[in-house]
């Protein structure tokens, strides 16, 4: 039996052991809300305008303050890396873990690839936003290397935020992009760490885990 993971099923390794070990292994996930469907809808909306400006070989202007660095020009394979059922794939075969993720987009420079990832939010960004989506970044350029391809030890974060309704309705929306330094051993480790609690006996719950509490009678 193949482990499948996924930069969202991580994020639980850290967050809750139980929780991870549930999901993957027994197939039991957390109890999940009605998913709001205009995240996905700029999302793709995102992609087109950004294809659009690729196949101009031009960046959008998003990215005007970037220097010496184009769009990633495989629309092929970015199209199979964007795919949530595909991705960009790396196989444990001694352990049968699978792990797999989607990018956004892709920069190059320099033959060296860089992740942009869009982020759709709210409210203005705090000190600590761009950090919850460091493991995500990490594991991304994680499996970029796996596949044969070198990374720049940095990516990007583009956060799209809600400024203004003009009188005409239309929604005005502000961009800030975020450059964020790569760990690669941090990546590593995670999937170690995964790799090690899928392979044990259930393990103790996070002392933090709002899920386990209430489940706690259960298992």
């Amino acid at each position: 039996m193949t482990f499948k993971l996924s930069p969202s099923s991580m994020n639980l390794v850290e967050d809750c052991p139980r929780c991870f070990w549930l999901q993957i292994v027994k197939k039991i996930s957390r109890p999940s809300g009605i998913f709001p469907s205009l995240p996905s809808g700029v999302d793709k909306m995102l992609k087109e305008h950004f294809d659009r400006f690729r196949d101009n070989n031009k960046l959008p202007p998003e990215l005007k303050e970037l220097k010496d660095v184009k769009l990633f020009e495989d629309k092929e394979l970015l199209k199979k890396w964007r795919n949530n059922l595909k991705g960009i794939e790396f196989k444990d075969e001694d352990n049968d873990v699978l792990l797999h993720g989607a990018v956004d987009n892709l920069l190059s420079k320099d033959n060296k690839l860089i992740v942009i990832d869009y982020k759709t939010r709210g409210f203005a960004l705090k000190e600590d936003t761009a950090h919850h989506y460091q493991d995500q970044l990490d594991i991304y350029n994680f499996l970029l290397r796996k596949n044969g391809y070198e990374t720049e030890d940095f990516a990007y974060l583009l956060f799209y935020l809600p400024e203004k309704v003009l009188e005409s309705g239309e929604f005005i929306f502000k961009n800030e992009l975020v450059k964020m330094k790569i760990d690669i051993k941090h990546a590593e480790f995670l999937l170690d760490r995964a790799i090690n609690i899928i392979k044990g006996e259930m393990p103790e719950a996070s002392k933090d885990c709002k899920y386990c509490k209430w489940g706690e009678n259960e298992f």
